[in-house]
C-alpha cells in the first residue's frame, strides 16, 4: 500500500467544524470532514469519478463537491471555489479538481489565499508540485491525460512530501 505523507494525521485532525465554509455547507450538504476533496465540471466528471473510486479503494475518506452525473454543462468556478475555500479553511488535507484541460480549475482555485493548485500532465510535474511548491490541490485535464496516468499522478502527488528549506523561503515570498 502506498504511504501518503500529505495525509498523515488528516483523518484524526481535530478540525473546527464550527468554522464551516458556509457557502460549501449550503451548496453541498453532507459530511464535511474528510482527508481529501474532489470536484469537477461537466468536462471532467468521468475522470473525477475514476479518481474518487481509486482514493476510496485506497481507504481514504473523500468528500465530493460535484458535479453529478446528471449535470448538464456547468461553470468550473462554481466547483473550484467551494473546494478551494474549504481546503484553505483547513477542512481537507488536499484536493483534486478535474476539468477539460485542468487549467481553468487551477486558475480559479489559485484565486483563494492559501491554495497552491498545480495543473499537471505527468508524474514528474505532480512530484515537483508537491516537493518544491507544496501544492495542496492537483488539477487534471480529462481531455489531456488518460485515466491510468491520472491515477499515477494522484498517487505521486499524495505520496510526495514537501521538501521545505529553500523552497519554503520562496513560498514565503508569495502573498
Amino acid at each position: 500500500m502506498i504511504q501518503f505523507p500529505l495525509l498523515v494525521g488528516a483523518k484524526e485532525n481535530t478540525m473546527n467544524l464550527a468554522i464551516i465554509d458556509e457557502y460549501a455547507a449550503n451548496k453541498w450538504p453532507g459530511p464535511m470532514e474528510a482527508q481529501l476533496a474532489v470536484a469537477s465540471d461537466h468536462a471532467g466528471r468521468r475522470l473525477k469519478k475514476a479518481v474518487k473510486d481509486h482514493l476510496l479503494a485506497a481507504g481514504l475518506s473523500v468528500f465530493d463537491f460535484g458535479v453529478s452525473d446528471e449535470a448538464d454543462k456547468v461553470d468550473y468556478p462554481d466547483y473550484a471555489f467551494p473546494l478551494a475555500e474549504s481546503l484553505a479553511a483547513g477542512r481537507f488535507a488536499a484536493g483534486i479538481l478535474v476539468c477539460g484541460s485542468g487549467l481553468g480549475m487551477a486558475i480559479a482555485a489559485n484565486r483563494v489565499r492559501g491554495v497552491r493548485a498545480a495543473s499537471c500532465a505527468n508524474e514528474f510535474l505532480a512530484r515537483m508540485a508537491r516537493a518544491h511548491n507544496n501544492a495542496n490541490i492537483l488539477t487534471l485535464g480529462e481531455r489531456v491525460v488518460g485515466e491510468g496516468l491520472a491515477l499515477a499522478m494522484v498517487d505521486v502527488f499524495l505520496a510526495t512530501p514537501f521538501e521545505g528549506g529553500r523552497h519554503q523561503a520562496r513560498l514565503d515570498k508569495i502573498p
